[in-house]
């Protein structure tokens, strides 16, 4: 169920300004449309319950969804239907695809993440998204297999290298968490080097975020911690490398580029005049 507080309302009004002009003035505003969002190139949707709130606040509308959420498309694929008043569905397609391809494209992306890595380690998002569209977004992660990290600050504590100087140290700052947060927050600490784990651990870290290491030196980090808490690496994670890395044991691998990177899928809407 998408959240009540989309700003739609917002969206439509920045994307239609005090009106559309070209189509007031070409399209007979009593014409009937029928508006096919087709698929143009391999991908994994993600937004298409968003077409019904993007059409219904600009007037009467029915809406057939064709696809799911989730499902992989081939090229050419129609995957939703819309029809009603010509003119309000060329005003609604442009905010409609844009929120459809932008999600699309971080499911298909993670859906990619997720092959590379293998069953053994779960590709984590974070918080770099688009500011308004982080429930949007995570759930996109989620449709293309992957699995959300922390959606806002009070989700958990995540201890990193600004936090460990301001505290003094890691022990201190994971001393310092666990007197503070309340018992059903994890506790991952970052850490850079390999003489920093067992320290962490002791301490009482849940999770070790493994920041910014090379390949060897993840796989002995990993070795180091021997199973004792969980792991997460982050830091350059790009497709090619997790496949290089999904058999060194790494409990999560997070990465920004889920969202911050993902690149637009191609989808678009013929709009049919009906007679």
């Amino acid at each position: 169920m998408l959240p009540l507080n989309l700003p739609i309302a917002a969206w439509l009004e920045e994307d239609l300004g005090p009106g559309d002009v070209t189509t007031d003035s070409t399209v007979d505003p009593k014409a009937k449309g029928i508006g096919r969002v087709r698929a143009k190139s391999d991908l994994i949707l993600s937004g298409l319950d968003l077409l019904q709130p993007v059409f219904y606040a600009l007037g009467p509308h029915t809406i057939t969804l064709l696809a799911k959420d989730g499902d992989r498309v081939a090229p050419g694929t129609v995957v939703a239907e819309v029809s009603g008043s010509f003119a309000t569905l060329l005003k609604g397609e442009r905010l409609a695809l844009n929120l459809l391809m932008r999600l699309s494209g971080v499911a298909t992306l993670t859906a990619e993440a997720v092959k590379a890595i293998g069953t053994k380690t779960k590709v984590l998002d974070t918080r770099k998204t688009t500011p308004g569209l982080r429930w949007l977004e995570k759930r996109a992660v989620r449709h293309g297999g992957g699995t959300n990290h922390r959606y806002h600050l009070g989700d958990g504590v995540l201890i990193k290298d600004n936090h460990i100087a301001a505290a003094g140290g890691a022990a201190e700052a994971i001393a310092r968490a666990k007197a503070h947060a309340h018992h059903l927050l994890k506790i991952e600490c970052e850490i850079q080097a390999l003489d920093q784990i067992d320290g962490a651990i002791a301490a009482g870290a849940d999770v070790l975020l493994l920041d910014n290491m090379d390949d060897a030196t993840l796989k002995a980090a990993v070795e180091k911690v021997a199973g004792r808490v969980k792991t997460e690496a982050s830091g350059n994670m790009s497709l090619e490398r997790l496949a290089r890395i999904k058999d060194l044991g790494l409990d999560f691998v997070s990465m920004g580029a889920l969202t911050h990177s993902a690149i637009a899928a191609d989808l678009s809407m013929k709009i049919e005049l009906l007679k």
